[in-house]
Order: C-alpha cells, then structure tokens, then sequence
C-alpha cells in the first residue's frame, strides 16, 4: 500500500515539475515585427502628381499647378479599404519626382503652391484623420530619389530628406509602417539642371540615421527597403512569394538595388536577421491611375491567387489601389476588392477543427502547457510543443465521422523563431492514409489549398524541422467551390475554350443567343465553332445549384487561314499575333518611321462584309495605337476600295475593342492603315484585327 501511495506521489510531482519551453532558434521577431505580422493585409495608395500627368516615373519638372483633384476624399479611401477587410493604409508622401502631399517647410514643389484647397489643403492630415476615423493604421512611403530637388546628390538634400522624414513622423499621429523605394539615383530635373545625377545608394542617404530617425519618433513602426532593417520586399511586383519563405535573411548583404533580389522571394534558411516579405502589387497594371487601365483591374481568380500566395505564403499582403484624378478609389477597382472580400470571407466561415479531439506523438515534458490541444483552442498565445528528441512528430484531428477539407491554416509560434523546414498533411480516407500536400515552411501562416477530399481524421507531420515543433495554430476548412463567370476564348482552327478557376463547377452555354440554364448543353472541353455566333456560358455549382452571371462573346468567322500578305515594315513572319483571336498579344511595325503604315490580311475566300474591328495593344506600357484609321477592301488585291474612314474617340484612355460599320461589300482581302497613331512617329500596333460579317 505504501509503495502505491509513493508511486503516485511520484507522479504528481512529475506532473508538476517545470518543464522549460524550447529554446529560440536563429532570429526572432521583434514586438514592432508581431504587431506587422499581425496586420496581413492592407492598402498601398499611390496618388501624387503621376496621377495628373498620367506617368509612373514623373522627371521632377513638373508644376505644381498641375495638382489639382475635383473631388479628394480621404474619408472615401478608408471606406472603401475597411469594407474590403484591409487593416491600414500606406500614402506615396513624395514619389521620385519630388512633389510633396504635404505643406513641407523643405522645398516650394508640393500641395501649398497647387490649386487643391487654394493650397491650403494637407492630404497626409486628411488621410491620417481618415483612418484614425475608420480603425486604420496608417504608414507612409518617401521617396529617397527626388528628380526635381537642384541639390540632389550633395549633402544638403540628404538633410532636406531627413527634415522630410522628421516631418511625416512627427505631424500624423502613430505611424505603423514607413516605405523606401530601390529606385535611386538617374535622370531628372532637378532643379533645371536636366542631368543624369549617381548616388551610392548604400551610404548617400545616411541609412543609419535615418534608421535613427525613425526609431526616435516613431518607435513601433516597421522600416521596409530591400533590405529592411525590419521586413523585406518580395523580390517581385506580380503578387507572390515562394513556397518556400523564410522570415529570415542575411540582411547584411542586402541594399536598396541589390541585384540578388530573386533571393527576397524564398528568404535565406541561415538568415541572420528576422526580415519577413511584404508582398506588393497593384490591382491594376500600372501603380499610378491611367484611364486606359479602367478595363484592366485584376479579376477576382487572380486577386485570389495572390491572397493565397501572399499571406498564405507567410507575407503579408500589400494592394495598391491607384486612386483616380478625381481623388477617389475607382468605382471598378471597390467593385473587385469587395467580391475578393466576400470569397475570402466565404473560404474561412466555418472552422470544422475547432473542438475536434487532437493528439500528438510527442508532447514537450508531457505537460499540459504544451499539449496537442492549444493547436485549435482560438489563442495564438499557447502552442504545442515537442521534445527536444522527438523525431519526425505528428499531430492528428480526428473528425469521428468523414468530412470534406479543402483548406488547412497553420502558424507556427514565431516569438520562438522559425522553425519547421518540410512537413507532409496526410488524411485518412475509408481506413487508409493518403497524401495531400508535402511543403516546406509554415512562419506566421500558411495556408494549404487542395482538392476537396472526405476525411476521417487529418495528419501532420513535421518530417525537418531546425528543432522542436512549436505550433501555435492549425485550422481546417471546406471552402465552397468558387463561382465565377466562364472566360470564353478562340483558338485556331477555331476551337472555342470555356475556362472556369475552380474544376468542380460545371459549364452549360448556348450559340443561338438564348440565355443558358442548367438545361443547356454542359461543356465537355470540347466546342468546335466554324460559323459567326454568340456563345453564352454560366457556370453551376453542382453542391447547390447556384449559377453565375452570364458571359457571352460574340465570334464572326474564324481566322485559321487568314494570312498577312503586305505590311509597310517589321518582319512578315511574325505577324500573327495580328489575328491569332487574342488582344493581350500584339504585332508592331518597325520604330522610328515617318510615313503611315498598314497590314494587308488575305482572309482565303471571299465574305460578305459590313464592318471590321480592331483591339488596341493592351501592354503595361503602350505604344503606337491608331488614333485615325483607314480600312479598305479587294476582293483580288490589286484594285482597293476604301469603305471606313475616321478617328477612333478616346482609344488611348480606353483601350477596348473599336468596331466600326460600312455599306455591305464582298471582299478577300482587307488594309488597315494607321492614317494617324499615338507616339512620337508612324510606327503602329496591332492588338487584334477583325472583320464583321453580314
């Protein structure tokens, strides 16, 4: 009886010795760093004098006067960024061009000498009461370079840029963010001067203390370049990272400009420095607003992709919306950043690992403060933890009956570092594991997505890891299947593609013109068109029934053996992007001409024709777009009618389809002239050319 008793008493005093928690591991993040991670997601807002000049690099030659908004409302831009579930906002202060949002005792090329508000006006007071007003945090983004400063590349601008900083952090309330740009040192104005001016950008701006500076005023804020000193860009602007990202880099080879910046997507696994990636983009092309753009904003399969492969990736995400120059967030791009907010919000509404029974192979001390079940307990605070000597630890949700998952969150405990290196997600299946998804680090999250699969139990197990698992939270998900409208296209031999991001719902679409139901033909992959018609397609989700809104595109005969006989200059062999049923591809003709040119297309047999279009080209960065046109036709090549002539209105700010109609003709072959284009010269692009048959 006395050994029982002893022998239990033994165990009690087991169970409570103090079990000491894993050691950190490289790097750890900061209070400032937890407070970012923390935010996720938030808006870039670049509007300054670009926005007027409808440039993205301004050369610093600018006037003033040339700022002038019709309707700025700050309190419009916080709106709109807190219904789209952004928790703050950063504002370009000053571009490379110098110009100023604020009334700066340093330089006279800023708001006070613009027509806004009769130069009274202060955009950084504006906007940093907005998201005072609306629970935002705001940040703020200085340019280093500055094209229009005459002192530019002396010491005296550094002070001015330093006076600059002391301003923005000083007359604006809590700064939760201040942005560096790479771009450094070139061509510009300043000051008259015209000249190409180089810098070191390592030591011209005295980053020491301009670190200082910031530390001085605004404590907690986190200070972003390519190399930090606090979080890091992402090595690109298209909106992703690696599957592989550490928070961690050797931040002492970094400088603004570093040319090794495909390193900034995935981090560096030794890193000697906590220096998680923001990742930025725009929802449109460019940063600045350009009207031409207004049909460009990013779709919501593509503004999805990017959630999932920025913060879903362990980024953060930061979207630049290009205010317009009315000072307002575009009716288009608030549409796309709402639908992103309702999907996001439908893909995490209901939490089926919260309450499940959790177990783990090995538990740190196997002590309650790090037990399995802190995984899904709803507080980021406690985490589960193994030994030191654990191998290869797993940790099971079991779910008791099958249920389906598609989405998995997890985050590690990151106050102890980054630590996990690969890890495997296994789900048992009638009886039998099956693999899911292998990957490499998890951070402060990461979100896996898969194809829905009917599960008993779900598995993780941290197969490399830098030391003992510290897992803070792990979440499980059926995120419903994403409806959106089909994207119709046409490819050669005039094949026509229905497309839809998520393979789960189904297609129908009609070719007469009538409106698809669920009783329509279902797309099969497979729909051959030879005729003119209008295709309308929806998508069904097969779990309830819903149906998207209709698509439809009208397609006039097909183009597979049309031929480009005659161009006035440029290589005759590549000219198919002129009719190849695609307008985001592009032909040009040879630069640097002074007379109009044209493409001669043989469209094989004879058609009854009564108009024709023609796609402008769609780059970020267009060029010779036919402003005046003329388009004639032969019916054998040699004797030419001319049957449209004319100026396509607005084709520069609106880069859509222009189609244009004519008296019914027969004819073969058809010319476009570039009668008159936009650009310094005749040089003239080809987005796409068509033809309207009777």
């Amino acid at each position: 009886m006395k050994s029982s008793i002893y022998f239990l008493l033994l165990l009690v005093l087991a169970g409570c010795k103090k079990v000491e928690p894993p050691e950190p591991i490289g790097p750890i993040p900061s209070e400032r760093h937890l407070a970012w991670h923390d935010m996720q997601y938030y808006a870039f807002i670049h509007f300054n004098m670009n926005t007027f000049t409808d440039m993205e690099w301004g050369t610093g030659g600018e006037k003033p006067e040339q700022f002038n908004p019709t309707e700025l409302d700050a309190r419009q831009w916080a709106r709109v960024a807190k219904d789209a579930g952004m928790k703050g906002i950063i504002i370009t202060a000053k571009h490379h061009d110098g110009f100023c949002l604020w009334p700066t005792k340093t330089t006279e090329h800023s708001v006070k000498n613009s027509p806004w508000k009769d130069g009274n006006g202060d955009l950084l007071k504006d906007l940093s009461e907005a998201c005072k007003e609306y629970g935002l945090k705001f940040g703020i983004y200085l340019s280093p370079w500055d094209r229009n400063a005459g002192n530019y590349g002396e010491p005296e601008y550094v002070a001015d840029f330093h006076e600059q900083l002391r301003e923005l952090l000083t007359n604006y309330g809590e700064v939760f963010e201040v942005w560096f740009d790479g771009a450094n040192g070139g061509s510009g104005y300043y000051g008259g001067a015209n000249e190409t001016r180089k810098i070191d950008n390592k030591t011209y701006y005295e980053w020491d203390k301009t670190t200082e500076i910031v530390r001085e005023l605004q404590p907690n804020a986190v200070i972003f370049s390519d190399g930090g000193p606090d979080i890091r860009w992402v090595g690109t602007e298209e909106g992703w990272a690696n599957e592989t990202n550490w928070s961690v880099m050797r931040r002492d080879e970094i400088y603004p400009g570093w040319p090794r910046y495909v390193e900034l997507r995935s981090g560096h696994e030794d890193g000697t420095h906590w220096l998680p990636a923001e990742v930025n983009t725009s929802i449109r092309p460019g940063w600045y607003y350009h009207p031409r753009e207004d049909h460009q904003v990013k779709t919501l399969p593509r503004l999805i992709k990017t959630y999932y492969e920025s913060i879903g990736r362990n980024g953060n995400f930061l979207l630049n919306l290009p205010v317009d120059t009315r000072g307002l967030v575009h009716e288009n791009d608030e549409k796309q950043l709402l639908a992103l907010k309702k999907q996001i919000d439908a893909d995490f509404a209901n939490e089926l690992g919260k309450g499940l029974e959790v177990t783990a192979s090995d538990v740190r001390g196997s002590n309650k403060k790090y037990a399995a079940s802190n995984v899904n307990d709803g507080n980021n605070e406690t985490y589960w933890a193994s030994n030191d000597s654990a191998f290869r630890p797993t940790i099971t949700f079991d779910f008791k009956t099958p249920t389906e998952v598609n989405r998995i969150v997890l985050q590690e405990h990151i106050p102890l570092g980054q630590r996990v290196k690969v890890f495997m997600v296994h789900g048992e299946v009638e009886g039998k594991w099956k693999l899911i998804d292998t990957q490499t680090t998890i951070g402060y999250k990461r979100i896996l997505r898969f194809d829905p699969l009917e599960v008993s139990k779900i598995r993780m197990t941290f197969s490399s890891v830098k030391g003992p698992v510290a897992i803070s939270n792990i979440e499980l998900y059926r995120a419903p299947n994403l409806l959106v409208e089909p994207e119709i296209n046409r490819y050669p031999k005039h094949g026509i593609s229905l497309k839809v991001p998520d393979k789960n719902v189904n297609i129908h679409y009609t070719l007469d013109g009538s409106t698809p139901t669920k009783s329509s033909k279902q797309f099969n992959g497979h729909l051959m068109l030879d005729k003119p018609a209008t295709v309308k397609a929806i998508a069904i989700n097969p779990e309830d029934g819903k149906q998207s809104a209709v698509a439809t595109k009208y397609f006039d005969i097909p183009k597979w053996n049309w031929k480009v006989i005659k161009v006035s200059t440029g290589d005759l062999g590549t000219t198919r992007g002129v009719f190849d049923e695609n307008p985001n591809t592009f032909w040009a003709t040879d630069e640097n001409v002074s007379k109009p040119q044209e493409v001669v297309i043989d469209m094989g047999v004879v058609h009854n024709l009564k108009g024709f279009t023609y796609w402008p080209i769609q780059e970020r960065y267009p060029f010779g777009i036919i402003t005046n046109y003329e388009f004639s036709v032969s019916t054998n090549g040699r004797n030419w009618k001319l049957v449209a002539s004319g100026e396509f209105a607005n084709i520069v700010n609106s880069r859509l389809e222009q189609k244009v109609d004519f008296p019914k003709t027969q004819a073969r072959y058809i010319k476009l002239k570039g009668v008159k284009v936009d650009g310094e010269n005749m040089r003239a692009s080809f987005g796409e050319v068509g033809v309207i048959t009777e």
